[in-house]
């Protein structure tokens, strides 16, 4: 997993994210509305949130919670600036590897909005967040599943190792009380493949290797692309596999 990598295409998706990443918005207002029903509001007063991109998640949180304390955490130090109107005493950012950071204890909810599937140990992550909440704390998490954009994954070599929901629910099982685990598919259109490719190099999603397209390795990756999935009405498709799930120590 080259993090290097990860930080820089991200930093240049800051401008362009909020725009494109629809889906992704799709997934924070179901998971606010999630934590919302599930966690009480007791145990949202302490709050660490990984991976807060440009705030989609965060947002809608703040709406529906008014914790305390918030502590946001992002690889890209980029996006700080997005959350320039929120910041303050009791909201603060902190730029960061999460997987090598030391966050501060104490936590009453740890929450990741479409995040962790960039980590290179997510199971040994999300356990040990364990430590870091209060008693009956909670970690509620959005990542994507196998059948994440299986269409480019299909076509080249570059895909992230997505767990199943099974998988990330039985290791989360061995540290927590799993109250609510779902998946679905979600399946968007696009008018042709050079479109897709736009839409995952400006949402950052554009793989894990530093993959240089030439003329012809293009053209091919069109042709397949088109003649595999094109959609009746002629739009190509591309799929999402969000997982959601949500935890009680």
């Amino acid at each position: 997993m080259d993090k290097a990598l990860i930080r820089r295409r991200f930093s240049k998706a800051v401008g362009s994210y909020t725009r494109q990443a629809d889906v992704q918005r799709k997934i924070a207002v179901r998971l606010s509305g999630l934590v919302d029903r599930y966690v009480p509001v007791s145990s949202r007063k302490k709050v660490l949130e990984v991976g807060c991109g440009t705030g989609l998640f965060t947002r809608h949180f703040l709406l529906e919670s008014h914790p305390e304390q918030l502590l946001l955490n992002d690889i890209c130090s980029e996006m700080k600036s997005c959350f320039t109107d929120i910041l303050g005493k009791n909201i603060r950012f902190e730029a960061g590897d999460a997987e090598s950071l030391a966050f501060p204890g104490g936590q009453d909810l740890i929450v990741s909005c479409s995040a962790i599937q960039w980590f290179e140990y997510p199971e040994r992550f999300l356990n040990g967040c364990r430590s870091l909440l209060n008693k009956d704390g909670f970690l509620a998490i959005s990542t994507f599943g196998p059948e994440n954009v299986r269409e480019i994954t299909s076509l080249t070599d570059s895909a992230l190792l997505y767990r199943s929901l099974q998988e990330l629910r039985s290791g989360l099982e061995k540290e927590y009380q799993v109250v609510y685990a779902k998946e679905e598919l979600v399946d968007m259109s696009f008018s042709s493949p050079m479109e897709v490719l736009r839409h995952l190099k400006e949402t950052g999603v554009t793989g894990i290797r530093d993959f240089r397209w030439t003329k012809r390795t293009l053209s091919d990756f069109c042709r397949r692309y088109e003649e595999r999935y094109t959609k009746p009405d002629g739009n190509v498709s591309l799929t999402y596999h969000p997982i959601y799930i949500i935890c009680r120590k």
